[in-house]
């Protein structure tokens, strides 16, 4: 099983396909590390890529995602073993008030899918948790609101975060279809993402 059928599958989103060639390719001698950079973070490049170029829509997204998943899910405990460092810590989660959670959970599965390493805080976060979160060696906090009511609460965290005197510690991303470019720096957020596959590439030069 070669790496080129399993990024072929990701981008395909055949899930039991992905997890089977990654099994074989472990047991064929392949490092985690290779089958991680070529087959699964490549894929999700190249997913993140034909969404913005138009030819993949969220659904389509969706689908690779979690095939990655599985995948990544299988190879978790081998990247454990060889030491494999994850490329940082992103704390995500929907703020207080909102329970939307299809954007958060896709751009979770598209961070995992970059090497980072996810900790996903779930839906009506309360800025304690996201402060919280800092405090526990997060590098970046995502933040998303699908209510124009529940944006206030984005200023909330940063102010929480602010609070514990960690706030040149974490870089601070948000979206959600509400939110803008302008909202971000009027909150003094690091940035913005319209989707997840530009929240990817934001995590990325926010901690380059």
């Amino acid at each position: 099983m070669n790496l080129e059928t399993i990024f072929q599958n990701v981008t395909e989103g055949k899930e039991a396909e992905v997890k089977a060639g990654v099994q074989a390719a472990l047991s064929s001698g392949v490092s985690p590390e290779e089958i991680l950079n070529k087959a699964l973070i490549a894929a999700m490049d190249d997913v993140g890529q034909r969404f913005e170029d138009g030819d993949f829509f969220v659904p389509e997204m969706l689908v690779a995602a979690r095939a990655m998943q599985a995948g990544l899910d299988l190879l978790k405990p081998h990247l454990a073993e060889t030491g494999i460092q994850s490329a940082g810590t992103i704390a995500i989660g929907t703020v207080k008030g909102d329970l939307h959670d299809i954007g958060k959970n896709l751009v979770g599965m598209m961070l995992e899918g970059a090497g980072f390493e996810v900790v996903d805080l779930g839906t009506d976060v309360d800025p304690a948790k996201f402060a919280e979160a800092v405090r526990n060696g997060a590098n970046v906090v995502g933040m998303s609101a699908l209510l124009t009511t529940t944006m206030g609460s984005m200023a909330q965290v940063i102010e929480a975060i602010d609070d514990i005197n960690m706030r040149d510690k974490v870089k601070v991303i948000i979206g959600g279809a509400p939110v803008t470019q302008e909202y971000a720096d009027q909150i003094g957020a690091d940035g913005f993402a319209s989707d997840a596959s530009s929240a990817v590439k934001k995590v990325r030069e926010l901690l380059g």
